[in-house]
């Protein structure tokens, strides 16, 4: 479904099922894509990193974002996460997510090393030149060690390079400038970047965000609860913000499944990511809740306890 006009809803990052072996499990994956579609998402963003990209190899990421294109079969826009260091390697993904049919590509400012403003504009202008396909900025600094600047953003969106931002960088103040540069609530849609999309990637504070005006939200824990995001970004465009707190609240409770694995013993994207795909089990999503090595798994114990975040949420649990 080409991106013919600026991309709203809910787009949850898609995980990446892995069987024991830690290879994509392909009928696992197709049957999430339709758990979200079902749910009434908006679009797919595949390859994020709640779908564990930067443990994949090149050729698992290409089997699980040609399964999630395939699976959509054109019902809705699939975003393909082209993240990766340089921007030769990330043109290279971008190439390979065009050839599998993705409708827009999502790349990071490069890391590993620190880069100046100038240096990612020309990341971005680079990509946007090689590759024929929308292309969104993903604003994680605790990842890649850049924040992008709303005056970055807004002069690549007014000159074309960008066709969005999914801002994760927990920033809610910089998220309200950038809005604000961008025209404000009202103004953006006469505004210096009117086609411009401004995602959140910071799902506990969705109904805040929609409300100060951006245009979506792609939540990781929007791969166990699909609807309970739509129910939310629903109640808000209709102004029932009353019920779009009262749906936010729920999944404040339901996302704190994230950390059932002890700080001690693991990392927090093994906890979260852990949980995630365990609820998905739970739920008969999919077969296998494993993570990619070295993530730790989750005991018996915190999976018990994703199973009663999901009963307390309204979720029952099937196994």
């Amino acid at each position: 479904m080409p991106l013919t006009a600026p991309l709203r809803g809910v787009v949850p990052p898609v995980c990446t099922p892995l069987d024991s072996q830690g290879e994509v499990d392909t009928a696992s994956l197709a049957r999430l894509v339709e758990h979200l579609i079902q749910g009434g998402v908006h679009g797919l963003f595949a390859l994020g990193s709640t779908s564990e990209v930067v443990y994949l190899t090149d050729d698992q990421r290409a089997t699980a974002l040609r399964t999630v294109i395939d699976t959509a079969g054109g019902r809705l826009p699939v975003l393909a996460g082209v993240i990766d260091t340089t921007t030769a390697r990330v043109a290279a993904h971008a190439r390979t997510a065009a050839e599998l049919g993705a409708d827009a590509v999502v790349a990071t400012a490069p890391f590993y090393t620190r880069t100046h403003g100038k240096e990612i504009a020309g990341h971005f202008r680079r990509l946007r030149q090689d590759v024929d396909l929308p292309l969104f900025a993903y604003d994680i600094p605790v990842s890649v060690q850049s924040k992008l600047s709303s005056a970055l953003v807004r002069e690549l969106a007014e000159d074309g390079t960008l066709a969005g931002v999914k801002d994760s960088s927990g920033d809610e103040g910089g998220l309200r400038r950038l809005l604000v540069e961008l025209g404000g609530r009202d103004g953006r849609a006469h505004g210096a970047a009117p086609r411009f999309s401004v995602l959140t990637g910071s799902e506990l504070t969705v109904d805040a965000a929609l409300l100060a005006g951006v245009d979506g939200v792609v939540p990781g824990l929007g791969n166990v609860d699909p609807a309970g995001y739509v129910r939310l970004y629903d109640a808000a465009r209709a102004g029932d913000w009353a019920g779009a707190a009262q749906e936010q609240e729920r999944l404040v409770e339901l996302f704190a499944m994230v950390d059932v694995g002890p700080e001690a013993d693991m990392g927090r994207s093994s906890s979260a990511l852990g949980a995630f795909k365990h609820a998905l089990r739970l739920l008969g999503v999919i077969d296998d809740g494993a993570t990619a090595f070295p993530q730790i798994p989750l005991s018996a114990g915190s999976v018990a306890e994703v199973a009663q975040r999901l009963r307390d949420a309204g979720l029952a649990p099937v196994r």
